[in-house]
């Protein structure tokens, strides 16, 4: 299982031309906009669902949201189902970083009162409803990321250090390749023993771009 999601990665490096087309503001980690700029958009599971299986029509939002910090670029996600839009199963804020060379980080943090910010990559009126200091650490869940030669960025979370308890888990793992046009994530959760209890057991979600979002790049780091 796991040789032909590497195998899928491989594949889809081809995709890549370049990502900071989007960015705005004035100059600074142009890997780290780079990597915004990937992830900043609307992205549709459509066209993978739609060849059957066991994946479903799925759409993301990632938005940047405080520009005006420079301890990185923070993104609010919203994921949903096609069919109930307005009743987002999974919300989250991620802080990218440059870790250094080739490799960067997204820091994910769960949010105190989700159902109060539902549709805040739409509406600015929910945006100013979140508070960095108001966020959940997800210790232990950080992506780290690679940038390849061609720019494609790819990763995972480390291990089992990503606690869940969702539908009887331990441990959650990620996975993941970022392009210009694709977001490509695994997702999945295991027991004690190591058996999968929950996510896709065949492969990763393929989360197709539909809409690009701007992203304001810090001009420094604190």
């Amino acid at each position: 299982m796991r040789r032909r999601f590497v195998c899928g990665l491989t594949l889809l490096g081809w995709l890549l031309s370049s990502c900071a087309s989007t960015w705005k503001g004035p100059p600074a980690d142009t890997g780290l906009v780079e990597l915004a700029t990937c992830l900043s958009g609307a992205f549709s599971s459509a066209a993978q669902a739609a060849r059957g299986g066991e994946f479903r029509d799925v759409r993301l939002h990632m938005v940047q949201v405080w520009p005006e910090r420079r301890d990185g670029i923070w993104l609010y996600v919203e994921q949903a189902m096609a069919a109930t839009l307005d009743a987002p199963y999974r919300q989250r804020v991620y802080r990218l970083s440059h870790v250094g060379g080739d490799l960067y980080e997204s820091r994910v943090f769960e949010l105190p009162d989700p159902a109060a910010v539902a549709g805040a990559w739409h509406d600015t009126g929910k945006v100013a409803l979140l508070r960095a200091e108001t966020l959940v650490p997800r210790r232990g869940c950080e992506i780290l990321l690679r940038r390849g030669p061609d720019g494609t960025f790819s990763g995972s979370t480390l291990g089992r250090l990503c606690p869940s308890a969702h539908r009887g888990a331990t441990f959650a793992t990620s996975e993941v390749v970022i392009t210009p046009t694709r977001f490509v994530s695994w997702d999945r959760g295991f027991d004690g023993g190591g058996r999968q209890v929950w996510g896709a057991e065949t492969g990763p979600y393929e989360f197709d771009k539909l809409k690009s979002y701007p992203i304001v790049a810090p001009t420094a780091s604190r």
